[in-house]
Formats: structure tokens, sequence, C-alpha cells
């Protein structure tokens, strides 16, 4: 399955400046939960926006460089490529950030989505998900609290 997993405001927004618009260790406990042990596929700004790499993933780039060569990385220069390298019994996992996700978005079986509740400045969106073509099919509500200044949902969304 390839499975698109983000964390968007009510108005898709994504992050501004490649850095993330909130803080939200639930969701960074799901997302590292979720994504051990499987292929994440991102592009290259998303990839360097990271500290280090995130550990026991294999982590696969998509950029446009054709001399970028990062250790520990495979490095392709489309969504094809990229699902070509994620072996056939495999999830896939596509992480970001904007173009990236525009791209997946035909290629996606699934969405899991933080959908954190507010209205955010940005310049790096998530795309709109026509109801149209996707169900979701379960939600979660997290509410705000002491470590999470925003309540957030949960959403799991697949192709109708």
């Amino acid at each position: 399955m390839v499975i698109m997993i983000a964390a968007a405001a009510e108005n898709n927004a994504l992050g501004k400046d490649n850095s993330l618009l909130w803080h939200l260790p639930d969701d960074f406990k799901r997302f590292k939960e979720v994504t051990t042990g499987h292929h994440i596929i991102m592009g290259r700004k998303t990839f360097e926006g990271f500290p280090k790499q995130l550990p026991n993933r294999t982590h696969i780039v998509i950029t446009r460089q054709k001399d970028y060569t990062p250790e520990n990385c495979i490095v392709v220069s489309s969504m094809d490529e990229a699902l070509a390298r994620v072996p056939a019994n495999e999830d896939a996992y596509i992480i970001g950030g904007g173009q990236i996700y525009e791209l997946g978005m035909a290629y996606a079986d699934t969405i899991d989505l933080t959908r954190v509740h507010g209205h955010f400045e940005a310049d790096a969106f998530f795309p709109v998900i026509n109801p149209h073509l996707w169900k979701m099919v379960s939600e979660t509500l997290h509410p705000a609290d002491e470590k999470h200044k925003y309540s957030f949902s949960f959403q799991t969304f697949v192709r109708k």
C-alpha cells in the first residue's frame, strides 16, 4: 500500500520556511510508531529539514538535483522511481512536503492525516482531499492540553 501521512491545518497548511507550524508530541509519537520499519518517501527540502535521519526507516528522497548524494538514502527523480524502490510486499509512506504530497495523491491508497484544528499562515500546503475520491473511515479527536497547544484529530481516508 501507498500511504500519505501528514499533519495539516484546517486550511491545509503544512509548514512555513521548511519548518512545522506546531509542536504536537503525541502526533510525533504516532508518526514514529506508524513509519518505523518502513520506506519513507520525501522531497529534498523535507529531508534537509530533519536534524538527522529518522532511525529504523529507509529514506527515499525525490529531487531534481543530479549530484545529490546524502549518505544512507536512496535518491530518485520521480514518484514512479521512488515507489519502484519499495519492495512489492511492503508499505510505502509518503511524508512530504507539499509538492511531494501533490505528486503522491495519484498513487496513494490511504491518507493518514493529523488534522490540526486551526488556520495558519504557511508556504506549503497539503492537497485538497476530494470527497468524490476519498472516504473518511476513522477519526479520533485529541484535545488541546498542557503538551499540545492545539487540538487535532487523527483521520484516515481510503480511496473509494
